[in-house]
């Protein structure tokens, strides 16, 4: 079971939270953080809670949000050169899905701190693809793992390695 925290713009678009505050679902990375980014066409970002990785999904349509989440969790961690056996495991436990409010402040921020820098990167270069620019956003070194391995991209690595040994 997936566990997404949406925001209260993104719940607006998607649907009522499911999900109670201590569900934690059962996959191996935890739950995922998520928002509305007000684009045309409309994306949903999302971070995961514990390695503070983004992706982005487009949101349309939005009632659909949900079942869609895995395929592209699935592409960036591909994109991340994570092992075969864990992005099946984890897609594995993401067919199933529910939204809960946010609860965690800190990846709240760290989620509205990509949102302006995936802003200023589509603005940059309009055609980089989605799977593109949650990579680029992996490597922004993030306050919460200063004392870990400062980027998420490392952070996925490093639990990626703690999971696989």
């Amino acid at each position: 079971m997936l566990i997404v925290r949406a925001t209260k713009k993104l719940l607006r678009l998607t649907g009522p939270s499911t999900a109670r505050d201590d569900d934690r679902g059962t996959t191996l990375l935890g739950p995922w953080y998520a928002t509305v980014l007000f684009w045309r066409p409309r994306v949903a970002l999302l971070v995961n809670e514990s390695t503070l990785l983004p992706v982005l999904v487009p949101l349309a349509p939005a009632s659909t949000l949900t079942s869609r989440i895995a395929e592209q969790v699935t592409t960036v961690l591909t994109a991340h050169h994570a092992p075969a056996a864990i992005i099946n495991q984890e897609r594995q436990h993401m067919q199933a899905c529910q939204l809960g409010a946010t609860t965690n402040r800190s990846v709240v921020g760290v989620m509205i701190e990509f949102a302006r820098l995936a802003e200023i990167h589509h603005n940059a270069d309009p055609s980089m693809d989605l799977t593109g620019l949650a990579v680029r956003l992996a490597t922004t070194p993030c306050g919460p793992l200063y004392d870990r391995n400062v980027s998420p991209d490392r952070e996925l690595a490093a639990t990626l390695h703690a999971i696989a040994t």
